[in-house]
């Protein structure tokens, strides 16, 4: 209960922080509007040449990226880490928060949080409803509690990938570019993975498991049985993952001695 009531407290100083610039505020969301509105067209155009890719129509692709969507504004909300190395370990932010009484993850969370990014679940959505009318897909009641552990599992599963890059900032301060590189690759996740080489499915479900953000677990909803095995492995993996990152957090902090010359 206590982190609960942190969580809404540095909520609350986010949100007065924001609505003093709303401008800015206004723009930001805009601007991903438009990213997330960029990408649907790039998906409208690569079928305005074909009507299937790989065994996947249209409507299909474009449920797969709006349900991608829902999964990464969670993480793009609450696991806003991209900076620690250059903010936290090279600037030595670390050190402040290493003195309060609260885990330093938790800490570093809330502080980067950004949480106009959850427009993103709408969009989202709105793009699943879209799609889904289209292809006349139906939903069992229970399906609403297997959408919600689905992207939370997905969420997890791109925060236990990120926290574990943030880490090596405890062994390594200098500045890498594997971050950057990292949201390029998780990019495939939106798109079926059967478009890909072995090689690359293999990596993109076992070892950096994007496909589970968005494929996988879409595909239930799609009524994809051949999927379903792995759609429902969704949420383990993301426990999976965020539980090594935090394992790998956790070693780090003790392994860190400090900013310094």
């Amino acid at each position: 209960m206590f982190y609960v009531s942190m969580f809404f407290q540095y909520a609350s100083q986010y949100l007065k922080t924001r609505l003093t610039y709303r401008v800015d505020t206004v723009v930001e969301i805009l601007s991903d509007l438009l990213f997330q509105a960029v990408n649907l067209i790039f998906i409208l155009v690569v079928f305005g040449h074909t009507s299937f890719l790989s065994g996947w129509s249209r409507d299909e692709i474009i449920f797969i990226y709006g349900f991608f969507l829902v999964p990464y504004a969670l993480f793009s909300s609450f696991f806003n880490i991209w900076d620690f190395n250059d903010r936290y370990i090279v600037k030595g932010e670390m050190d402040r928060v290493l003195t309060r009484p609260i885990h330093s993850l938790f800490q570093i969370i809330m502080e980067r949080m950004e949480l106009e990014s959850l427009f993103g679940v709408v969009t989202g959505l709105v793009i699943m409803v879209y799609a889904g009318a289209n292809l006349g897909l139906t939903f069992a009641w229970y399906d609403v509690f297997i959408f919600i552990a689905m992207v939370i599992g997905g969420a997890f599963i791109y925060a236990g990938i990120f926290i574990s890059i943030a880490t090596i900032g405890f062994w390594s301060d200098s500045r890498t570019d594997i971050m950057p590189m990292m949201y390029n690759i998780g990019n495939y996740g939106r798109y079926p993975v059967d478009i890909y080489h072995k090689v690359i499915r293999f990596v993109l479900t076992w070892i950096l498991p994007f496909a589970f953000v968005g494929v996988y677990p879409a595909a239930y909803f799609l009524g994809r049985d051949e999927w379903y095995m792995y759609a429902f492995f969704t949420p383990v993996m993301g426990v999976i993952f965020l539980g090594i990152a935090i394992s790998l957090w956790n070693a780090g902090v003790k392994k860190y001695r400090g900013a310094g010359n």
